[in-house]
């Protein structure tokens, strides 16, 4: 990113005018005689009568514009790469989630320490800040292997759709922890989430024995939901313990904690489980690869989306997971979602975008 241009330089190969305090001997003069004669003097251009130049300024305010839908692109695009993240992980099942998690860390960690040095960040972080930097860290890193263990545990769409319960729990703790504002509202996005879940885990005590009939059986489906629902709360915690800290961290400061915090708590989990091996098929080996590079760059895209648009039509944009976990569901595993998963769906992305965009429209006024 190219920092802000307080100095007045411009881009390689744009034509200026230069205006500066150096002027040769017996220029004193010119001044007062560009005025007499009509001219512009300082600060004005020869094409135009005003100051400062009215066609420059508008160059100027059209290249700082953003490209429009150019943030929906992003977050699109970081939709995708979340998409085809998941799909990896769910190929890659014979190592573990928390061996996957560990391995993804490895892998942000390559790419973040560059980023800390040369933004000259340090690693620790600001005094007042770093237990909540450690909170940060720990509850990412156990929402990530949660969500992984999801995607393998159940089908592709089931894990994707309940993700999108996370804005209403981010509401709950913004309640509680940061004293925001818990409206009607978002009690009904809360109910609509919690109706959406039980579509798709259908218990037996309401939809009878018939929904136990699962593939891969219903205990371990019922095990891959209470992950994909654990990692909805810690991501809404993450979230609510990001925007405590505001700016006053960095980003990549942020991810660092979350990166080394993971890395570690995976080790000692492999360890103690004893689930610690290398893939042994190169395919897997591959896919560990492209779940590390696709998920920072869908990090990175996402980050971007919102920098440059509103929260509201990025909450929007970012139901194309959902999609994306369908069309890969169907085609790649050959799996059509049934009707009250797709009710599921409808109720949880609808309570998503709801949930976000109460929020942006509370924060705007």
């Amino acid at each position: 990113m190219r920092p802000e241009d307080s100095a007045g330089a411009a881009e390689p190969g744009e034509p200026v005018l230069l205006l500066t305090d150096d002027a040769p001997p017996g220029a004193s003069e010119a001044p007062a005689a560009a005025e007499t004669a009509g001219a512009p003097g300082r600060g004005r251009c020869w094409l135009c009568p005003s100051s400062p130049c009215g066609s420059r300024a508008e160059r100027e305010a059209k290249k700082k514009a953003p490209c429009p839908g150019l943030g929906l692109l992003y977050t699109l695009l970081s939709a995708f790469l979340f998409s085809l993240t998941s799909l990896f992980v769910k190929k890659v099942q014979d190592v573990h989630a928390v061996e996957i998690s560990a391995f993804r860390c490895v892998f942000q960690m390559l790419i973040v320490i560059p980023c800390l040095i040369y933004r000259k960040t340090g690693f620790i972080g600001p005094k007042g800040q770093r237990i909540f930097l450690i909170l940060r860290g720990v509850l990412g890193s156990t929402a990530m292997i949660l969500i992984y263990y999801a995607f393998q545990t159940m089908p592709l769409a089931d894990a994707t759709v309940i993700t999108f319960s996370s804005p209403v729990f981010t509401s709950i703790f913004a309640w509680i922890f940061l004293k925001e504002k818990y409206s009607p509202w978002d009690a009904f996005f809360t109910l609509c989430s919690i109706t959406g879940v039980i579509l798709i885990v259908r218990p037996p005590f309401l939809f009878g024995s018939s929904s136990s009939g699962m593939e891969e059986g219903y205990s371990v489906h019922l095990k891959g939901t209470f992950a994909a629902i654990g990692h909805a709360v810690f991501a809404g915690m993450t979230l609510v313990i990001l925007r405590k800290m505001g700016k006053s961290v960095d980003y990549f400061l942020s991810i660092w904690y979350y990166v080394i915090i993971g890395l570690v708590g995976s080790t000692i989990a492999l360890f103690i489980l004893g689930e610690w091996s290398l893939p042994y098929c190169g395919l897997d080996r591959l896919y560990l690869i492209l779940i590390g590079g696709l998920g920072l760059s869908a990090q990175v895209f996402l980050t971007k989306g919102l920098q440059i648009e509103k929260a509201g039509p990025v909450a929007v944009m970012r139901t194309m997971d959902v999609v994306f976990a369908f069309i890969f569901q169907i085609i790649i595993f050959n799996d059509v979602p049934s009707w009250w998963t797709v009710g599921g769906a409808i109720c949880l992305v609808a309570s998503s975008i709801g949930a976000a965009i109460h929020r942006w429209y509370d924060s705007s006024k």
